[in-house]
């Protein structure tokens, strides 16, 4: 039982053929295709008002010599909030439960944002390991501490998003279990748990988008260090 628990992380095949790939070229399929029109429609409407408004938050303390990131951070946020809400839906795969995804993911956006603090502005990015007025004595142990947390950010970037989802899926797959057993011994006692399992489904769908917001938030930060 323990084992089928974690079934659902498996990634999916068809004939010895991962779908890995597919399960991750299908949500685009979902979203509207941009029209040349002046006035689209409703849906259109909504998801550029949303775009818009979730770029004038994300770098507003951003200068403008980051905004040139906006596209990609914009595109990316749709993407895994897409994946994630997909992956609450029954007999789906949620492609952000995979440590190897996330952290694809996360080490490149923030190699680039390392990378060009060093080109842009080395001096003030290698100051970031050494705090300003440090005891001598501490300089080499702090520089080492410094060094370490700045190489863990990808790690903690997709170890946080990987965690989140898989621990939301595996306590509604719990609390599922639960609910159907109980309905037929203990009626009362499994509304309760039905209850509390719509509750912990829709706490789920929030989780979903603000994981995907934290992920971009925090590279943003990244990137707002380094420019």
């Amino acid at each position: 039982l323990a084992l089928n628990f974690f079934d659902q992380f498996i990634s999916p095949s068809f004939l010895g053929i991962p779908l890995m790939a597919l399960s991750m070229i299908l949500p685009w399929a979902l979203f509207p295709n941009p029209s040349t029109r002046w006035v689209n429609n409703r849906l259109m409407t909504l998801q550029n008002w949303a775009m818009a408004q979730f770029m004038r938050q994300l770098f507003l303390p951003i200068n403008q010599e980051g905004h040139k990131w906006a596209l990609l951070f914009t595109a990316l946020m749709i993407y895994l909030a897409t994946f994630n809400l997909l992956g609450l839906l029954p007999y789906t795969f949620t492609p952000t439960t995979q440590l190897s995804l996330n952290m694809g993911i996360a080490i490149p956006l923030w190699l680039g944002t390392v990378i060009i603090g060093l080109r842009n502005q080395p001096t003030i990015s290698l100051g970031h390991l050494l705090p300003e007025g440090t005891p001598i004595p501490l300089i080499p142990i702090l520089i080492i501490i410094e060094t370490i947390s700045l190489i863990i950010r990808p790690l903690a970037l997709g170890v946080r998003l990987t965690a989140n989802l898989t621990a939301g899926h595996l306590l509604i797959q719990l609390i599922s279990t639960a609910t159907m057993v109980l309905l037929p011994l203990m009626p009362l006692v499994g509304v309760m748990t039905a209850t509390l399992l719509l509750l912990l489904t829709l706490l789920e769908i929030a989780v979903a988008m603000i994981q995907a917001y934290v992920f971009i938030l925090l590279v943003s930060l990244y990137l707002q260090e380094n420019i």
